[in-house]
């Protein structure tokens, strides 16, 4: 049988709900909750399998893993955290695991939506301050139906798919920039390029993935081609956007507000400006945090392993 182990099962189980049972019938599971690099060096010893969720493992690290491992299987659908280049030098295969927390970042990225158009969160805030205006006076802050408003997806995924979908029920036009156009005729979705979609888009969601390519993405130049009611919303990886560049434009009042579960870095420092801004909602990475999103990601990393022990490895990313 063969040894399978998690250096951060904490970041995955940190409520410990999980059900580990798909991946201890496949192989000898053992589990960590967390990992420095030098412990990383120290667990992997005799293992075949390692399993990562977001946790940095480097070219350094990987130069020294036992010639025991063979599969590094990355716990979500990024996978920028791994020194792929370095991996393939080893002559170790490394897999993701696309698809289980579609429905939970998606609902996310609308939920987001429908808040900043209602000014949810800055009304609950005004509340709590004892600013009771809103009450006692007439609506004091921006509130706006998302009906035949233009949402503007950046990658053209499952995750956007299925946001596509949700907005469309909603009433909302879809725009779609995608270095590989797809087929979305039957969301009556229209896909055009990054500036087109920028100028015309009353919300900017950010759903692909993070790539040399797409670093820093949406900054000074892009933010300046967006309307000044436009909202963005990033739930795909902090670096997609220069942060220091979107600070500056909500600042400056060039957009309207800004919607972030990811950050740059992560945690975000506790200064960070975008903590005090009203027209800014931050949560700790959670699209993919639901319950059901981590224990489906459980049984497909299971699928993963079983797959690869079969011969016939799947979702390879190296």
């Amino acid at each position: 049988m063969t040894n399978t182990v998690v250096l951060n099962a904490g970041k995955l189980d940190f409520d410990h709900k999980l059900d580990y049972s798909p991946l201890n019938q496949l192989t000898v599971l053992t589990k960590y909750e967390a990992s420095n690099d030098q412990e990383i060096i120290e667990r992997v010893q005799n293992q075949d399998i390692v399993i990562t969720k977001e946790l940095a493992v480097g070219r350094e690290l990987i130069l020294q893993f036992p010639p025991s491992v063979k599969l590094i299987c990355e716990a979500g659908t990024g996978y920028n955290n791994i020194d792929i280049a370095a991996a393939r030098e080893k002559n170790i295969t490394v897999c993701n695991v696309p698809g289980y927390s579609t429905e939970a970042v998606a609902q996310l990225a609308i939920a987001c939506m429908l808040n900043l158009s209602s000014s949810l969160s800055l009304q609950q805030t005004m509340i709590k301050q004892r600013d009771l205006s809103n009450f006692t006076k007439h609506l004091q802050v921006p509130h706006f139906e998302i009906q035949n408003k233009t949402l503007g997806l950046i990658g053209a995924g499952a995750i956007s798919y299925q946001a596509a979908v949700v907005a469309r029920a909603l009433g909302m036009n879809i725009l779609v920039y995608s270095r590989t156009p797809k087929a979305w005729n039957q969301l009556n979705a229209k896909f055009v390029t990054l500036e087109e979609l920028l100028a015309n888009s009353d919300f900017v969601s950010i759903h692909c993935p993070l790539t040399p390519q797409t670093k820093h993405l949406m900054n000074k130049e892009r933010f300046q081609l967006m309307k000044p009611s436009a909202y963005i919303i990033n739930t795909s990886r902090g670096p997609i956007i220069n942060e220091t560049d979107l600070i500056a434009a909500l600042q400056n009042k060039q957009l309207a507000g800004a919607a972030l579960d990811v950050q740059d870095p992560e945690p975000p420092a506790l200064d960070n400006p975008l903590f005090a801004m009203d027209n800014v909602l931050l949560t700790p990475h959670i699209g993919w945090k639901t319950l059901e999103s981590r224990q489906r990601l459980i049984g497909l990393l299971a699928g993963n392993i079983n797959a690869y022990i079969k011969g016939i490895p799947t979702n390879i990313v190296s």
